[in-house]
């Protein structure tokens, strides 16, 4: 008989690269409160283009997956604020697949100032891969590359 937490561990077994990549940009007027600060859900639009970019370099974009039939809908989210952001300030965020099963996708973020290296924010999101129905599909395998 299979132990339990073996049985655990075999079915989150990582599949897929637990990359990382990089990319930058610079906060746009647009992306600024009252306050003259980086609004606090642009933090999450930026986990998303550096996490679409991150899938673009590890050769699978978004749009592949979803003809494949695979979405990846966030079903989990969280961010923790460091410092502000404000216009005109080039950031970059880090994003880094911590975990990649056949059914689940995770990342961790980290937004830091460019030009001091200050933490701003960082965060994590959890991906279920779905069918354009929304069931759960075990396709972790599917998404990458050459599959």
């Amino acid at each position: 008989m299979t132990d339990p937490a073996t049985r655990s561990t075999e079915k989150s077994r990582n599949i897929g690269p637990l990359a990382e990549d990089t990319m930058q940009i610079r906060v746009t007027y647009r992306d600024t409160d009252q306050m003259g600060y980086v609004y606090y859900a642009n933090y999450l639009v930026y986990f998303e283009m550096a996490r679409t970019e991150l899938l673009r370099n590890l050769g699978s974009t978004y749009r592949e997956c979803e003809e494949k039939g695979v979405f990846l809908p966030v079903i989990e989210a969280s961010c923790r604020y460091h410092a502000p952001a404000r216009y005109d300030d080039l950031i970059e965020i880090r994003a880094k697949v911590t975990r990649w099963t056949r059914a689940a996708l995770d990342f961790d973020y980290e937004c830091r100032r460019t030009s001091d290296r200050t933490l701003l924010a960082a965060g994590t999101t959890r991906h279920a891969f779905t069918s354009k129905e929304g069931r759960i599909i075990r396709a972790g395998d599917k998404i990458l590359p050459g599959c």
